[in-house]
């Protein structure tokens, strides 16, 4: 999980070479100083906060526009800046994090993420929403930093653990949040943002009085701007022509999901008049879904169908659901496609258990960071595309089955990528494990 795998490498030679300056060897379970628990809050705390926001902003961007279409384009306006920041700063917070320590990262982070929420409630216009979705992009780019403190703090043994621990924070996070905000969001559409950016602040004065720094100064690398490029690792996996064919799928079904999650507020609000409470509710269905699949399920359908038959099966299912939504009439058919669309929460997983082994072990770090950075992309464009279809047919009755254009692009880049996999496969049949 963490992107940071120099920081990793050189954690565990600290007790080492204190040893042989001090006296006798300690123990090599012996990890650096530094607060797990902190990270984990945090990690927690910012998806909590990015959580509590997704069912309220898209409806708080329509109180400065009149329009449906303009809501549409200006919340994906929003949605693709976001995006651009995280991508551009990650590479950068994570060099920066390198060169000056971990906790001074984590710490300008929360007082960013406090101050995109606070400027997000109080802006008397788009400009001003604008300009914190900048601030917010920039400091929530976090990730890396936080996976790199756990590595430092952690041993070789049960670094696996800590990762393990902050898959589940993020997680835990992002499904309490949507619903918490839904909820808040009845009282205030501005509810949402100040206690999210109540929990940042709380959680920037706790690291602030609390919390050691985790890289000692002699392990600090120093600044390289080669660092700083976000497309290198993209363009590094397009060369690999081994798993060429599974890139293109997995970047197809990522894009599929990352317009989904940019238009879903919208698209039920403009078709279903759903309030914040309603998508609250269905946002949670979608995370508890993903969870109980990835945490608990994953293992057994592996075992009962393999890797290659479970990804075809979650993609198949996915390209259903994904029409699905599309053409239903009633707001309550949602919840119904959220429950039955199981097996498309394993399809990722799958899809990345097979281009791990094509992969060597000593390239995993640098193989998942590239994922990750595939990923990045899709939330930049996706949110413009997204938004700019539905504004579109934005003004058709909410029965007109065109309003659900945005979910039959999804299904078509799903069937797109089920053809690319199942040709892939073919001409590599050892991938079938």
């Amino acid at each position: 999980m963490s992107r940071r795998p120099d920081a990793q490498a050189a954690a565990p030679a600290a007790p080492a070479a204190a040893g042989h300056a001090a006296g006798p060897a300690k123990p090599a379970a012996a990890a650096p100083a530094g607060n797990l628990n902190f990270v984990l809050v945090c990690i927690f705390i910012d998806m909590l906060g990015i959580g509590l926001v997704v069912p309220v902003l898209p409806i708080l961007v329509g109180e400065f526009v009149h329009t449906r279409d303009a809501q549409a384009l200006w919340y994906g306006i929003m949605g693709t800046t976001f995006g651009l920041m995280q991508f551009i700063f990650m590479p950068m917070l994570g060099a920066v994090s390198d060169r000056v320590g971990r906790r001074p990262v984590l710490l300008y982070s929360m007082a960013g993420m406090c101050a995109n929420f606070l400027a997000t409630a109080w802006a008397p216009n788009l400009a001003c929403m604008f300009i914190g979705r900048v601030v917010g992009g920039m400091s929530s780019a976090s990730m890396s930093v936080a996976s790199a403190y756990a590595s430092d703090v952690s041993t070789p043994d049960n670094r696996a653990k800590s990762f393990g621990k902050i898959g589940a924070a993020f997680g835990l996070g992002f499904i309490c949040g949507p619903i918490l905000g839904g909820l808040l969001g009845r009282y205030s559409l501005q509810l949402p943002f100040y206690v999210a950016a109540a929990l940042s602040a709380g959680n920037f004065v706790y690291g602030y009085f609390c919390v050691p720094e985790s890289l000692p100064a002699g392990l600090r690398a120093p600044f390289q701007l080669s660092k700083l490029n976000p497309l290198a690792a993209v363009l590094k996996l397009v060369g690999r022509r081994d798993i060429r064919g599974l890139i293109i799928v997995f970047a197809l079904v990522t894009c599929a999901q990352m317009m989904l999650q940019s238009t879903w507020v919208l698209y039920t609000h403009f078709r279903f008049d759903w309030n914040p409470s309603q998508n609250g509710i269905a946002l949670f269905c979608v995370g508890l879904s993903s969870m109980v699949v990835q945490a608990g399920l994953l293992g057994l359908l592996i075992k009962r169908f393999g890797e290659v038959r479970l990804a075809l099966l979650g993609l198949g299912s996915g390209c259903i659901t994904y029409t699905l939504y599309g053409l239903a009439t009633e707001g309550w058919m949602m919840y119904v496609f959220i429950l039955c669309n199981l097996l498309a929460f394993a399809a990722g997983p799958a899809l990345q258990g097979i281009i791990s082994k094509a992969t060597p072990a000593n390239q995993q770090g640098e193989l998942m960071g590239s994922l990750q950075s595939i990923s990045s992309v899709g939330i930049i464009f996706m949110p413009l595309l997204g938004s700019a279809i539905l504004g579109e047919v934005s003004h058709l009755p909410a029965r007109d089955w065109r309003i659900g254009t945005t979910f039959f692009v999804c299904a078509a880049m799903q069937l797109l990528a089920i053809l690319v996999a199942r040709h892939y496969f073919r001409h590599h049949p050892l991938r079938q494990v």
